[in-house]
C-alpha cells in the first residue's frame, strides 16, 4: 500500500475537523501546524487500519454481488 496522501484542499478540510473536535470536545485550541502534524501522525500510524477495513468492506460487497451474478447465470443456463 502506498502512503496515504491528501490534496491540499482535503488536508485543510481534515485539519479543520480536527481543530473543531479539539475545541468542542477537549476545549483545546489546535493550531494549523499542530493539526497538520496530528493528521500526518494519524495517517502514518493508524491510517492503514482504516484503509484495510474499507478494503475488507468492499471485498464483502463485491463477493455478495458476484454471488448474485453467479445465481443469475445459473438461472439462464439452457438444458442439454
Amino acid at each position: 500500500m502506498s502512503e496515504i496522501a491528501f490534496t491540499r484542499e482535503e488536508k485543510v478540510a481534515l485539519v479543520a475537523k480536527l481543530q473543531r473536535y479539539f475545541d468542542d470536545e477537549l476545549n483545546v485550541d489546535l493550531g494549523q501546524f499542530d493539526g497538520e502534524f496530528l493528521l500526518d501522525f494519524i495517517g502514518k500510524e493508524i491510517g492503514a487500519s482504516f484503509y484495510n477495513k474499507g478494503v475488507d468492506d468492499a471485498r464483502t460487497v463485491v463477493a455478495s454481488r458476484l454471488q448474485v451474478i453467479d445465481e443469475e447465470l445459473y438461472a439462464i443456463e439452457k438444458a442439454v
